[in-house]
């Protein structure tokens, strides 16, 4: 049975300023021997699907959201690269399968987070985003930092 995670008690509030503060969190969520999901994805899913969209924001991405919500998005945009994005959010099945690519262990997806994060110090985030179009880095950076404090929110230490 799967978790309405826009009801979930308990998350972490998470305010991260870099891409190495996410990595330094997610290590200490590998690291620690029970560190407790309370969504509906193991702490491996979480971190693949972290460095996925890195990746995709310099590698470029075949999905795009539907044109109606490409159209009302940019007037969204700036309150979600600011204060973050919502639980609970359902996409359509062929989203999902492109948008949440197979798991590794913990360590593993890890390290492909590391590595996509990485990779920014010598290539750029200018693909378009699926929702948002044409963003600056500047922006994919604030998304990827809003979309990491939203997932490892569901992710508790022991």
């Amino acid at each position: 049975m799967s978790v309405d995670t826009k009801n979930v008690l308990g998350r972490r509030k998470l305010r991260f300023t870099s891409l190495e503060e996410v990595i330094a969190d997610a290590e200490k969520l590998v690291s620690s021997p029970n560190t407790r999901m309370l969504g509906n994805w193991p702490l491996d899913r979480l971190l693949t699907h972290l460095a996925h969209g890195i990746d995709r924001s310099i590698d470029g991405s075949t999905v795009k959201a539907p044109r109606v919500v490409r159209l009302i998005a940019p007037f969204f945009k700036g309150r979600i690269l600011k204060n973050g994005m919502s639980a609970g959010t359902k996409l359509p099945k062929q989203a999902e399968v492109s948008l949440y690519p197979a798991v590794d262990s913990p360590q593993e997806a890890l390290e492909k987070l590391r590595t996509a994060v990485g990779r920014l110090r010598n290539e750029k985030m200018t693909a378009s985003h699926p929702v948002f179009g044409r963003i600056t880095p500047e922006e994919w950076l604030q998304f990827h930092l809003r979309h990491s404090e939203l997932h490892l929110s569901f992710a508790v230490p022991s």
